[in-house]
């Protein structure tokens, strides 16, 4: 018996551009050696994505659709897609055609190598513009400064992983608050990496704004790291020299004048010292945050109908 490839799509209001990734990414995996499913997450579509979700699976019997009941996220759609997944290695991609579907004989080749665990590394991606491309080559040199896990720059949400790296991903990584891309270069195997030109995106506009990012990227940091628990020990230790210097200063000016001063000096400290202990507060709370959700132990998603899947 052949070997399969399943194909994860995550979809978020992706109506306009739904037809065209399909047309295109289903023409390649038919000249593919081995056979295929192509799996559509419908993460909570506000437009008409199931619509049209539901067209493709009536006219394909490859086309597989999970509907959530809900948005819960671009990460949870990529999850559930592997739950869901039977196939000997699988890709996860995106709808909007910025992974380039060409892509996926490269991939397969891999597979064929003894790959099981293939990033797919972006070197261009010019509709993002400048600020997210320097945002996030600032965070994978932070994250890389601060992780114990090494990750590959610009490394991004198109990768591939074999069946078995895929069973650890489904068994053990199973965090409420999580960063997938991350725990897919941390699981080990044998690992590639093959670069991209991301694509200009065929319809719609990017759903991570610029606050999604930035909570991504402090929930990445504190899923990888526990350094930002450490700063009390550092601030701790910076403050007292801080205060040794001080006291040093008072006392060669009191020698020096004959009165103490320094009100002003004393009022910056007080709301230094101020700001880096709510500072700590803060990190602390959040990762309280993320103990507390893990702890209510809620399901990562919900299904609320599927299509072309045996029971």
């Amino acid at each position: 018996m052949g070997k399969t490839l399943s194909v994860v799509v995550s979809c978020y209001n992706e109506e306009m551009a739904l037809e065209q990734f399909y047309k295109e990414t289903a023409g390649i995996l038919k000249k593919l050696p081995w056979s295929y499913e192509l799996i559509f997450v419908n993460d909570g579509s506000q437009d008409g994505t199931m619509r049209v979700l539901d067209l493709l699976a009536s006219r394909d019997e490859k086309v597989k659709v999970i509907s959530f009941s809900r948005n819960f996220g671009h990460e949870a759609a990529m999850i559930a897609g592997l739950d869901y997944s039977s196939g000997d290695g699988i890709v996860c991609m995106d709808a909007d055609l910025q992974h380039p579907p060409e892509y996926l004989s490269q991939i397969l080749e891999k597979f064929e190598a003894g790959y099981d665990v293939i990033n797919m590394v972006r070197t261009k991606n010019e509709s993002a513009g400048w600020f997210k491309n320097l945002a996030s080559s600032a965070f994978y040199h932070l994250i890389n400064l601060l992780s114990d896990v090494k990750f590959e720059p610009n490394a991004s949400d198109f990768f591939a992983v074999s069946g078995r790296a895929a069973k650890v991903l489904k068994e053990s990584y199973r965090e409420k608050v999580r960063f997938l891309r991350g725990y897919v270069q941390s699981i080990g195997f044998n690992r590639t990496t093959i670069e991209y030109e991301a694509r200009t995106r065929v319809a719609g506009e990017s759903k991570y704004s610029i606050k999604k990012l930035i909570t991504l990227s402090l929930n990445t940091i504190m899923c990888f790291s526990n350094l930002p628990l450490k700063l009390g020990i550092y601030a701790g230790a910076g403050a007292g020299l801080l205060g040794v210097l001080v006291m040093i200063y008072t006392i060669w000016s009191w020698a020096r004048v004959g009165t103490p001063n320094g009100y002003a000096t004393t009022i910056v400290l007080i709301c230094f010292m101020f700001a880096v202990l709510f500072l700590i507060v803060g990190v602390i709370g959040n990762y309280i945050a993320i103990l507390f959700a893990e702890l209510k132990d809620r399901p990562i998603y919900i299904v609320g109908e599927t299509k072309n899947f045996k029971e």
